[in-house]
């Protein structure tokens, strides 16, 4: 039965010739044994038009192989369903190229869920990606379909490291180029912009004809090429977007001042439109650049999570040790780690023990005490002790991998956001191409006057041509972002801004968000016969051997408290239980309860107060005199200062109607002395990494709009689902890339000017695209009825655009209303 899945090819009839391209594999759920493979094998076989089938108990995934040239595959999905097993759905990501508005969106997602397995397609805009579900996916066929739809798209490749570094570097170098196209574009632009004023004052006049053919043509077919690509894309889909509106508008303005160029009499100059169409593709990719900026933000984010993974490995091999490629590792492997040194793998300690620093997964700036058989993580530093690990995970299974995993995930999942210009663009357009044309041949008809006919028709396009539509959103989230990042607000992109208006729940991580981030001293304890100043003399004096955060904090607040340090001698770091040395001729040892009782010490009080220190989320220290007379001295217990401010910050945003939640991997004893300082009811504590984002949706499954904020790398999978990740700056760089709002002052009073920016940002958004459709309202019925020339049409555009621009402008004035303060909420003994 062991071997059931392997049998002899001979009792099998000849296999047919197999064309390569109709095999497909497939995970199966639910095997236990060889009788299983069995039963699925048989299943697939009956399936018309399979010729081969092999089942694989150890990885659960079957091969099959079809006669014909096109798989079946949900013929065997329904075969393993029917014999009691289920089918394991894979995801795969791809890359694209060439999307430029939600229609884009739209078609790459039809096209990729008419693929043979897809269950479902997702595909996010703004990290131009593609998430694809579904059973035996095919990377080749699903290429094929984007590329069928005009857009380019390849699988990302499972080297994290590879592809978000040439992700990163393709962004980067997009957005330069993209960004001297809109100088180059603003420099022809600017002599047409200067005489077109200079007229209209009485003050100048424009350039002549030729040259502002000159000028105008570059802007129109170099620059504007892309423009005239997507919409080629956008007409072969029969759909329309901006890029159409925008290839139309500008060519009808380019080409009937061309021709009124061309046939004007000698000595008469008439009024062209070259200014129009120059202005229009400059203002346009303007706003494309920001777009593309903002974009290449998302690979920084994995990348800068896998740079925290060593690239080499010291392994231990027949008694020598070897520096190897990470790459080389296996599970199984020994790996030395010296102090300093960033731990490569996730394993088990074998030997040694000391402290490690596991802030960036749990986010708590306190060590945790390793010894022989305690698990330690990629990615964590080894501050004192020697390490020799065995290695039980590398690559793609280690912890951190896992979290760029769920970063990734978070990131190509689909966003909510409202892209009203691209979903109205594709009625707008060709309504607005109808009434051209039903202008044109109304005129022609009617009054039979061809030239009438041309210049109504082009009034139309004219006045419909979309440069307040282009400008209402980027105009306003530059004003708005750039009010925001004066007073200490970073706003990665647009998406981020939309967004965050609509918040109603704000999650927050507690250390180095709410708290300070770093231990303090926070109260000392002494036995009977000592005073607190004595104990924290010597417990500085002793730790002046160490640079432990611990030891660092001690000698702050002897320090501070205008204690001098006495000599020291003999001093040894005890790994895993603290340090000893002998202080003005007294034995001293100060570390955790273990090393006291080793040492035959004991005291019932104090061990009582340690305890309910302790359960409110502290750390306690031990100080003891171990000779010549043994006894102990007290305590020294540690926690996380909670920021000034905080409590005000959480009180203005109940002010103003949103919710608050603590989501912290720290026990529940300090999450609630938080949350009870702060005024936040809703705490979830000792929550791990990754589940830091299902909390996310947990929260969000009450229909709130949930905003997480945070500043480490195990908040980075909960920033990235929530709709807006907003990271302190203070933090990692993962955080930040991660997140769409970064908070330079680290201040949680600026949260909730934030959602206030972002709030009047999004009203000036919707006040500018509502004038900016009154405008076609108005102005397409007058330009068809004759009402408007197309100078005045060209008019009526500009002042749109104008009004539009001018309203965003006032959001130049917004100022932060964080009434923060300076109060300490923390409160004598009081910790995090």
């Amino acid at each position: 039965m062991a071997h059931a899945a392997q049998r002899a090819p001979e009792t099998r009839p000849p296999a047919p010739e197999i064309d390569a391209a109709a095999e497909i594999d497939l995970g199966i759920g639910g095997m236990t044994c060889a009788s299983c493979v069995g039963r699925v094998e048989r299943a697939i076989r009956k399936v018309p038009g399979v010729a081969d089938v092999a089942v694989n108990l150890a990885t659960e995934r079957a091969h099959v192989a079809f006669a014909g040239s096109v798989p079946d595959t949900a013929a065997v999905v329904q075969a393993v369903q029917k014999a009691g097993y289920e089918p394991v759905p894979a995801e795969l990501d791809l890359e694209l190229e060439g999307m430029t508005c939600a229609s884009c969106v739209g078609r790459v997602e039809r096209a990729l869920a008419r693929v043979p397995g897809v269950a479902a397609a997702s595909v996010n805009l703004a990290t131009e990606r593609a998430r694809v579900t579904g059973h035996a996916l095919d990377p080749a066929a699903l290429v094929a379909a984007v590329e069928k739809a005009g857009y380019h798209a390849r699988p990302i490749t499972p080297d994290a490291d590879e592809a978000a570094g040439g992700a990163a570097d393709a962004a980067h170098a997009r957005s330069r180029r993209e960004l001297g196209h809109v100088l180059i574009a603003a420099a022809l632009s600017a002599p047409l912009v200067v005489g077109m004023a200079g007229e209209l004052l009485g003050i100048g006049v424009m350039p002549p004809g030729w040259v502002q053919l000159l000028l105008a043509t570059p802007v129109q077919f170099w620059l504007g090429a892309r423009f005239y690509r997507a919409a080629w894309k956008a007409v072969r889909a029969r759909a329309g977007n901006m890029d159409l509106l925008v290839a139309i508008g500008t060519t009808a303005a380019w080409g009937l001042s061309t021709y009124m160029l061309a046939t004007a009499h000698p000595g008469h100059d008439p009024h062209l439109y070259f200014e129009g169409s120059a202005v229009l593709i400059t203002f346009v990719l303007l706003g494309k650049w920001l777009e593309t900026r903002a974009k290449g933000q998302t690979a920084a984010a994995i990348r800068a999570l896998m740079g925290l993974r060593p690239d080499r490995a010291r392994l231990r091999r027949g008694g020598a040790e070897v520096e190897v490629p990470i790459g080389h590792v296996r599970p199984g492997d020994l790996v030395v780690i010296r102090p300093g040194e960033r731990v490569p793998v996730d394993g088990r300690i074998v030997e040694g023990g000391g402290g490690v620093d596991e802030s960036m997964l749990t986010g708590e700036p306190i060590p945790v005490e390793k010894a022989a058989g305690d698990r330690v993580t990629g990615g964590s530093i080894n501050l004192d002790g020697l390490l020799l690990v065995e290695t039980t995970a590398v690559g793609a299974e280690t912890a951190l991998a896992r979290i760029v995993r769920l970063v990734e995930g978070a990131q190509a999942s689909k966003a909510p956001i409202q892209r009203t210009v691209d979903r109205v663009s594709a009625v707008f357009v060709p309504v607005v191409l109808a009434v051209a044309a039903a202008t044109f041949a109304a005129w022609w008809v009617l009054a039979g006057d061809a030239e009438a006919a041309i210049i109504a028709a082009v009034s139309v396009l004219v006045i419909a041509c979309p440069c307040a539509l282009g400008l209402a959103t980027p105009t306003a989230v530059m004003v708005g972002t750039g009010a925001a990042a004066r007073h200490g607000i970073l706003i990665k992109d647009a998406e981020a801004l939309e967004r965050a208006h609509a918040v109603t729940t704000v999650a927050f991580d507690k250390t180095g968000t709410l708290t300070e981030g770093r231990p303090e001293v926070v109260d000392v304890v002494p036995a009977p016969g000592t005073d607190a100043a004595e104990v924290l003399r010597l417990a500085a004096s002793l730790q002046q051997g160490s640079e432990h955060p611990l030891a660092r904090a001690v000698r702050s607040r002897a320090a501070a408290e205008g204690l001098g340090a006495a000599g020291l001698a003999e001093f040894r770091a005890l790994a895993g239980h603290g340090v000893s040395g002998t202080v003005e001729g007294r034995a001293l040892a100060l570390g955790a309860a273990r090393l006291i009782a080793e040492a035959g010490l004991a005291d019932a009080d104090l061990a009582l107060r340690a305890a309910a220190i302790e359960a409110e989320g502290r750390t306690v220290s031990w100080l003891a005199e171990t000779a010549p007379a043994g006894r102990v001295l007290g305590l020294v217990s540690f926690g996380d200062r909670v920021k000034p401010g905080a409590a005000e910050a959480v009180r203005t945003l109940h002010a103003r109607g949103v919710a608050t939640a603590l989501v912290t991997g720290d026990n529940r004893g300090a999450a609630g002395m938080v949350a009870a300082a702060l005024g936040i009811h809703r705490v979830f504590a000792e929550v791990l990494p990754g589940d830091k984002a299902g909390i996310v949706e947990i929260l969000r499954d009450d229909g709130k709009v949930v905003a997480m904020v945070g500043d480490g790398i195990n908040d980075a999978p909960a920033l990235a689902a929530a709709d807006v990740g907003i990271a302190m700056a203070t933090g990692t760089d993962v955080a930040m890339h991660t997140a769409g709002i970064t908070l330079m002052r680290g201040d949680p009073a600026l949260v909730g000017a934030a959602i206030d920016v972002s709030r009047r940002t999004y009203a000036k958004i919707r006040q500018g695209l509502f004038w900016a459709f009154a405008y076609n309202v108005v102005g397409i019925p007058l330009a068809a009825a004759g009402y408007l020339s197309p100078v005045l049409a060209g008019a009526a555009m500009a002042l749109s655009s104008v009004s539009v621009v001018l309203n965003a402008l006032t959001l130049r004035g917004w100022r932060p209303d964080t009434r923060s303060g300076t109060q300490d909420v923390r409160g004598e003994g009081r910790t995090a």
